[in-house]
C-alpha cells in the first residue's frame, strides 16, 4: 500500500465513521455516483419553483420548459461557487443550491404586474441585499450557541419531514394520494435504503440513496407511475436563460424589488443554518468567515440568476442528510454535481429523465435523509446543558417553527411582509431561539 493510500485510510477512520472529509477527493466514478444522489435528492426543488411561477404568471409552456431548463443550469453554476469557492466568495462546503421556494410568492407578485423581465430585475437587485448582509455574519455568530445551533439543525430536519410524506402520498395535488400502491412503494424505497447503508459495504453503503431510487423507479414503470411523454416532447439542446432574457428583457424597478426584500433576508436566515448542519453532518465546526463567504456567494448566484433568466438561489437543506448517510462529506463530490446539473440544464431531456422520477420513490429516500438531519440536531442538543432556560428556549423555538410549517394558515391575517419573514418554520424557529437566547438570562 503506498503512503498517500495508507494516510488516507487513517485520515478516514479518525473522524466519526466518515470515509471522505471534506477536502477527500474520492475517484470520479465514484465521485459521480455520489454527486448524482445529490441531484436526485434536490431535484424537485430546484425544478418545483419554475413550474409553479410560470403558470401563476401566464408565460406559456414552451418559456415555462426554458425556464426549468436555467434554473437547473443556475443551480449547477451557483453548487460550483459555493463548494469550489472563488477567492473569498463560497464556503467550501458541501452545498447543493437551487432556486428557493421563499422566493415565489413575491415573483408571482412581481411577474403580475410586471412579467418575467421584473422578476429578473428584482432578483439581481436583490441579491446585493444578501451581499451587504454577509458583512456581518462574524458579529452576528455570538448569538449562534450550540442550543440555538442545534435546535436550528433539528428544525431543518423535522420542518422538511412533512414534505417526504407527501411524496410518499404521491405528491400533493396527485388523483392518487395517499393510495397504498404508492405508500408501499415508498416503504420499499426506504427498506432498500436502510438496508444497503447499514449492511451494504464500501460504494454500497455510500450509494444507498440512488440505489433505493433506481430500484422504486424500475418498480414504478411497469405499473404505470412514470410519465415518459415530458421526456419525448424535451428537446436534446437548450441554451439556458439566453433566449427568455432576449425575449422578456430585463426590468430594474424599486418597487419590484420591495417585494424580494424580506425574502432575501429570510433566505441570509436559512443559509446561515444550513451551512452550520452541514458543518455539523461533515464533523467541522464552521467559522464565521466560512458562513460569511457562503452567505456571499448566495448572494452572487442570485445576482448571475437573474441574468440567466431564473429566480435567487439559496442553499438547499434537502442534501444535509446525505452526508451522514453516505458517509461522504467530500466538497468535490458536490463540485462534480454541479457540473452535472449545468449539463442537465444544456440538455433538457436528460432533465427531464431525472424530473421524471415518481413522487414515492423520493418519500422513501426523502425520510430517511430527512430523519437523519432532525438526529444530527438532536446530537448536538444532547451536549448541551439542559437547564430549565436551554429547554425554553428549545421547545418554544421547535414548537413555534414545527406549528407554521403544519399550519401555515395562521399567518393569513398578516402584513405581507411578516408572512414572508415567518413563513418558514426554519426562518421562525431560528429568530425565536435567538431572541430568547439573547433575553433569558441563565440563572444557573
Amino acid at each position: 500500500m503506498s503512503e498517500n493510500s495508507s494516510s488516507q485510510k487513517i485520515k478516514n477512520q479518525n473522524n466519526s465513521g466518515l470515509l471522505y472529509r471534506i477536502e477527500d477527493r474520492p475517484n470520479l466514478q465514484l465521485s459521480i455516483l455520489l454527486g448524482f444522489q445529490h441531484i436526485v435528492a434536490a431535484f424537485g426543488g430546484i425544478v418545483a419553483v419554475p413550474l409553479v411561477i410560470g403558470p401563476a404568471i401566464g408565460v406559456d409552456v414552451r418559456t415555462t420548459a426554458m425556464l426549468v431548463s436555467a434554473t437547473i443550469f443556475v443551480a449547477g453554476l451557483a453548487t460550483i461557487i459555493q463548494a469550489r469557492g472563488i477567492y473569498k466568495i463560497g464556503a467550501k462546503l458541501p452545498c447543493i443550491m437551487g432556486t428557493s421556494f421563499t422566493f415565489v410568492g413575491p415573483a408571482i407578485t412581481v411577474g403580475t404586474s410586471m412579467g418575467l423581465a421584473g422578476i429578473f430585475g428584482a432578483t439581481i437587485l436583490g441579491s446585493f441585499i444578501e451581499m451587504i448582509l454577509s458583512r456581518f455574519i462574524k458579529p452576528l455568530m455570538k448569538f449562534f450557541p450550540p442550543v440555538v445551533t442545534g435546535t436550528v439543525v433539528t428544525l431543518i430536519g423535522l420542518t422538511l419531514v412533512p414534505v417526504s410524506m407527501d411524496w410518499c402520498a404521491g405528491g400533493i395535488g396527485s388523483p392518487t394520494y395517499g393510495s397504498i400502491t404508492n405508500i408501499c412503494i415508498a416503504l420499499m424505497v426506504m427498506i432498500i435504503v436502510v438496508g444497503f447503508n447499514i449492511y451494504g459495504k464500501g460504494v454500497l453503503s455510500s450509494s444507498s440513496i440512488l440505489i433505493g431510487m433506481f430500484v422504486g423507479y424500475l418498480t414504478c414503470i411497469p405499473i404505470g407511475l412514470v410519465d415518459f411523454t415530458p421526456i419525448k416532447e424535451a428537446s436534446w439542446i437548450g441554451l439556458p436563460g439566453i433566449p427568455v432574457i432576449l425575449e422578456h428583457g430585463i426590468k430594474f424597478s424599486l418597487a419590484g424589488v420591495a417585494p424580494f426584500i424580506i425574502a432575501y433576508l429570510v433566505t441570509t436566515i436559512e443559509t446561515v443554518g444550513c451551512l452550520i448542519a452541514i458543518g455539523e453532518a461533515s464533523d467541522i465546526k464552521t467559522s464565521s468567515e466560512q458562513l460569511s463567504k457562503g452567505v456571499l456567494a448566495d448572494g452572487l448566484g442570485s445576482f448571475l440568476a437573474g441574468f440567466f433568466g431564473v429566480c435567487p438561489n439559496t442553499t438547499f437543506s434537502q442534501n444535509i442528510g446525505l452526508i451522514p448517510i453516505t458517509k461522504v462529506s467530500s466538497r468535490y463530490v458536490v463540485i462534480i454535481s454541479g457540473v452535472i446539473m449545468m449539463l442537465l440544464g444544456i440538455f433538457p431531456k436528460l432533465g427531464a429523465l431525472v424530473a421524471s422520477i415518481p413522487s414515492p420513490v423520493l418519500g422513501g429516500a426523502g425520510i430517511v435523509m430527512f430523519g437523519v438531519v432532525a438526529a444530527s440536531g438532536i446530537k448536538t442538543l444532547s451536549k448541551v446543558n439542559i437547564n430549565n432556560r436551554n429547554l425554553i428556549i428549545i421547545s418554544v423555538s421547535i414548537a413555534l417553527g414545527l406549528g407554521i410549517t403544519t399550519r401555515p394558515e395562521l399567518l393569513t391575517v398578516l402584513p405581507e411582509s411578516l408572512k414572508l419573514l415567518f413563513g418558514s418554520g426554519i426562518s421562525t424557529g431560528t429568530i425565536f431561539a435567538v431572541m430568547l437566547n439573547i433575553l433569558l438570562k441563565d440563572t444557573e
